[in-house]
């Protein structure tokens, strides 16, 4: 199916090596460095190898690197097939399209939906800020979306679905908003699967974040360290959001679309109290300025969560899986609440016994039948949905 390369290494473990340097350990601490090594252990690379039942092929499409897998021809004519483009996780600072969990994840695609599943290799944070790894996504998606090119790989048009877990989740959200707003678009998403997905940087302490600030994989300091780190390498902003004091006026503004008093179901509040951020002047110091970070993180395509309401009314159908066990719980919960509330059709299943990442447990020795479960109802949504 596969065959691992080890020379893939290399490029992995280079873009997590900052992450075991003295300052950042200082920072973090040993549940949140094994929440970096745990990923490091899904990090190998794959070398992509078609076998008899999928086609792998590595491009670029508008100067991004892409990995297309396709059905292979069975002889006579070709009828139009779904598409799922597909975003990995880890941060906007780690993993691969190629790591064997996600080129597991793809085939299986391939095989029980009979469609093309087209995987992004953005360019990763802290070598890429924000909005790099969006942009890279964004024009792979405009690309592939053109007519031509889908008649190229006998996709329908009308079956297009963006999905992503975790990081690639908001990337994945943030695609089918802006997509939405563009003029003369003539292919649009017929769907969009959000696998716990990170969709606001402006309250990092939501009850989500409160409850697993200590859980393994995905700890709450590891989660802010992501976030800081995909728009700027100036730790004054880690400092600031670890204290959730990070808003500036113009973030302020936008905090009613992140009140998780209002957009969070009684059951999730638990024994926490709604406190808005508190807002200050010059994001993290001076040395963040006002220009840099602190505009982004009031930026929807680093935020989806924050765009009005009527933002949300024209997008298509949407799948979102949410883990107890997660930080970003309540972002998910929010999203699926708000686009409700804006008419979208939304399918919520959460695990109560989830945990962030789980999706990725289908490989020995992590092999986990939560992932297995996760995988399944994922993939039958997409063949009953798209």
């Amino acid at each position: 199916m596969f065959l691992v390369n080890r020379s893939h290494w290399g490029p992995c473990l280079t873009r997590v090596k900052r992450y075991q340097n003295a300052d950042f350990s200082e920072l973090l601490g040993l549940k949140d460095y094994m929440g970096v090594m745990y990923f490091i252990t899904l990090a190998e690379k794959v070398v992509p190898v078609s076998d008899e039942h999928v086609k792998v092929t590595e491009e670029k499409f508008d100067g991004v690197e892409v990995v297309l897998y396709q059905p292979k021809q069975r002889g006579g004519d070709i009828e139009l097939r779904r598409a799922v483009i597909y975003l990995h996780g880890g941060g906007w600072c780690l993993g691969s399209s190629m790591m064997s969990p996600y080129d597991l994840l793809a085939r299986k695609i391939v095989t029980e939906l009979d469609a093309v599943v087209l995987s992004v290799e953005y360019r990763l944070a802290p070598a890429h800020h924000f909005p790099v790894p969006y942009e890279d996504v964004y024009h792979v998606v405009k690309h592939f979306l053109q007519k031509g090119v889908l008649a190229q790989y006998s996709v329908d048009p009308g079956r297009i679905a963006v999905s992503g877990d975790s990081a690639g989740g908001n990337l994945a959200a943030a695609v089918s908003q802006q997509l939405q707003k563009e003029p003369g678009q003539q292919v649009q998403l017929k769907a969009q699967a959000l696998i716990y997905p990170v969709l606001q940087a402006l309250d990092l302490n939501t009850p989500s974040y409160q409850q697993n600030q200590d859980m393994p994989i995905l700890p709450r300091t590891l989660m802010v360290r992501f976030w800081s780190e995909y728009f700027t390498s100036d730790k004054a902003l880690f400092r600031a959001m670890m204290a959730n004091t990070h808003n500036n006026p113009e973030s302020s503004s936008l905090l009613k679309f992140v009140n998780w008093s209002t957009f969070l179901p009684e059951t999730y509040h638990r024994k926490y109290n709604y406190s808005a951020p508190a807002v200050v002047q010059g994001v993290g110091g001076e040395a963040v300025g006002k220009d840099g970070p602190s505009r982004s993180i009031a930026d929807p395509r680093a935020s989806p969560l924050l765009v009005p309401d009527t933002a949300l009314r024209s997008l298509p159908k949407a799948y979102i899986l949410t883990c107890e066990y997660d930080v970003l719980r309540d972002d998910g919960i929010m999203y699926v609440t708000r686009l409700r509330a804006a008419g979208v059709e939304v399918t919520h299943e959460h695990y109560d016994k989830g945990f962030h990442g789980g999706l990725m447990f289908t490989v020995w020795p992590t092999d986990f039948l939560i992932a297995h479960r996760m995988t399944d109802n994922f993939i039958k949504w997409l063949k009953e949905n798209l």
